[in-house]
This record gives structure tokens, sequence and C-alpha cells, in this order.
């Protein structure tokens, strides 16, 4: 029976639901409550290791896993006692959360996580496929952050959020936030040959023509992207929380090597590495022949009886992580594990994956993740906490800056 370790939004006094372990992360000296089966274990770390305090855990009923929608009615005491602080300290200000259809659950994570109630929105499609988008209260002179991804099916869900956006402005919103926890398009973000378009920048004139006053986007493909906006961009990493799970697993630096699947990602996997006490790095050389066709060359870097993790922005259909991950083994790595912030998943990433490749996929939720593409080394983190934390701290800014203009 598949297994599957999805972690919601962390709390200072969270708890966590352990999922299986590999021989690398045995023996931890991190102590958390866990919960599930009425069990409790603790772990012991390493000295060189990170730690951190592991998030709520999902109740999996009849061994499915479910994403639940986090209320009062559901919350234990200690959780709500903490929404409420953060609702009575935070929560006169004029400032409202919309959600569109493409992750509805991560959206009321993100509110619950911000002590407020997701705004009524009327969101559906006419016979012949029409948006129609109607707000259900007031947003006149209120700050407003709509939290849309443009995940498959895209170009559904980018129109929705430019209709979205229309109607926000057009009922006298004074600022319009675009919280987009996946930006699509965004590969398309350069002329690689003759003739090709640049959509990452057809896609922002679109968002900003719409009437946004700014966009907050996670892991975005490439950094140029922020420049394609008129507007301000809030760039924000997900790296803190894949980091902070694989610190309670207790990696030491001298036995883990930080893995690019290729030469364009070694920024990020450089920058990942450090975080990690300064991990040695590996890089896969690929060629690619094709979209979402890679053939990898050779590798650079010694990876023999070590832990690599390979670190990216996105899976789509595996084939680059696959295929690296292969070459890892050849080269001597004990074990393999796969780390990204957007699990897009199209065919066939699920049956790469989970073909013993990889002792754990590590990925987050700024995409929503299909009940059939569970498979049992995938583990999936919240990244509501840091989305929540980040639209506060901007509506704050945009306070004061309001109040001395």
């Amino acid at each position: 029976m598949a297994s599957l370790t999805i972690i919601s939004p962390c709390n200072s006094s969270s708890s966590s639901l352990s999922s299986s372990s590999s021989s690398l992360f045995a023996g931890s000296s991190l102590s958390h409550k866990t919960v599930g089966y009425n069990q409790s274990r603790s772990r012991t770390c390493a000295s060189n290791s990170f730690k951190c305090n592991l998030p709520q855990p999902v109740d999996i009923g009849n061994g499915k896993p479910t994403v639940p929608i986090v209320n009062e009615r559901t919350l234990p005491k200690f959780l709500e006692s903490a929404r409420m602080e953060t609702s009575v300290n935070r929560n006169g200000a004029k400032l409202k959360v919309f959600s569109g259809t493409a992750n509805p659950a991560l959206s009321q994570e993100i509110a619950w996580y911000m002590g407020l109630e997701l705004g009524k929105i009327n969101i559906k499609r006419f016979a012949d496929g029409e948006i129609y988008v109607q707000l259900q209260e007031s947003v006149r002179g209120c700050d407003v952050y709509l939290v849309q991804s443009t995940c498959p099916p895209a170009n559904e869900n980018l129109m929705e959020l430019l209709i979205m956006v229309d109607a926000c402005r057009r009922a006298s919103a004074k600022n319009i936030t675009v919280v987009i926890p996946y930006f699509g398009y965004a590969r398309a973000d350069r002329k690689t040959q003759g003739r090709e378009s640049i959509a990452a920048k057809l896609v922002a004139n679109l968002i900003t023509e719409a009437g946004a006053n700014r966009v907050l986007a996670c892991d975005l493909h490439s950094g140029q992207s922020m420049g394609y906006f008129d507007i301000p961009v809030d760039h924000v990493h997900c790296q803190s929380v894949i980091l902070d799970y694989l610190a309670s697993k207790t990696i030491s630096s001298d036995d883990m090597v930080v893995v690019s699947p290729d030469v364009g990602g070694v920024a990020r996997a450089r920058s990942f590495a450090k975080k990690l006490s300064d991990a040695p790095l590996a890089i896969v050389d690929k060629r690619r022949h094709g979209h979402n066709v890679a053939e990898v060359m050779n590798l650079i870097g010694d990876v023999k009886g070590k832990v690599a993790v390979m670190v990216d922005d996105m899976i789509d259909t595996a084939g680059t992580i696959a295929k690296g991950a292969a070459l890892l083994h050849q080269e001597g790595a004990r074990e393999v594990y796969a780390c990204c912030s957007h699990a897009v998943f199209s065919p066939p990433a699920i049956d790469r994956l989970s073909s013993g490749l990889f002792q754990e996929v590590i990925i987050t939720n700024t995409l929503p993740v299909a009940e059939k593409n569970y498979f049992p080394q995938l583990t999936v983190l919240s990244v509501a906490n840091l989305l929540g934390e980040t639209v506060w701290r901007v509506h704050d800014d945009c306070s004061v800056s309001s109040i001395f203009q």
C-alpha cells in the first residue's frame, strides 16, 4: 500500500506525522511530538546538523492522505490560541485574501496562518468555457491579495487570475497583489533560437495591464523574470522550507553532496549546499535535444559512497532528474534524494520518480498534487506559513508607506 507524507503549515508548538526513514536518517537528536497511531518517538541529531520545528501533520484515514480544510472547529486548542493571537494583533487592517480555483487548499492554509477568513468570491464557467467572476463582498479601499497558481490547465488558470484582478479593480480595491505560488510560462524567458516568443514577458504584461499593483511569486524559473514586470515583484524562495525538513533528518555535511541536475541550476544548488553546512557540490552535464527530452552526458564532482541531494526548481516530466539519478547511482552514490519547489508532474513523471531511483522525493504544495500522483517516496511540504508571513510584511510596509504619502 502506497504511503505519502504531507507536511502542513508550521507553528512554534507544532507536531509532525512521522514517515518511513532511510538508514541515513536513523537516529536524530531532534525531539518532537509525533501524531499518528498514538505513538511517540524521539530522534538524535548530529552536532553539525540543523534543527527545526516540524509542522502539524495531516490525518490519514484508510491509508489515503487527505489535506484538511483548517478552521476553528478542527484546530487543536494550542493552535486555536495561536491563530486567535494573530487575529487580535493584525486583523484590524483592511486586508482581504481571495482564492482562485487552482489551489484552494493552499489558499485556505494561508488564510488560517494569517488569522483571516478567505474572501467570498463566485467563480464559474459558462457552457462554452468562458469564466465568470464576481466578488461577494466589498473591497472598496482594501488591500486585496489574490492567490492563484498558473498551474495546469495553465491557460484557464491564468485567464481566471486576470479576470479576478479586473473584478477587484472595478470594485475600487486600493491595492491588488497577485500571489502566484507557481508562475506558468516562466520557462519561456529568453530566445534560445530564432523566431521564438518570450511568453514570460507577455504574461507579465497581461497581469500588469489587468490592473495588478504588485506580484508575489515563488521560485521563479530564472531571476530575470522579475524584470519583465513593470510593477514591484516579491520573489519568495521555498528553499528554507525544504532545508528545515532536511535538517530534521540529520544529514551530515561529510556524508552528503548537493547535485545540480543541469548547468543552469548551479547557482541554486550552490546556495542550497552553502546552507547545509557548506556541503560539496556536483553537477550533471546534460545535452537537451528538444523540449522535455534530455540526455545525460557526464558528472562533474564526486558522489561515491555519499548521499546525493538533487535540487531543482520544478519537476515536469522528470526526464532530467531521473536520468541524473541513474547517473549518480552508476557513479557510486549510496542514496539519491530529489528536492523541488514545483511538482508539475506531467506524464510519465510518476513512473520515473517511483521507479526506485530515489530514496525520497521532496516537494512543496505550490501546485496541488492529485491523489492519482501519490507514490510511497513522495513528501509534500506546505509553504503556507512562508507566503502568509510574506503577505503580512508586504501589507505592513504598504500601510506604513501610504501614511507618509
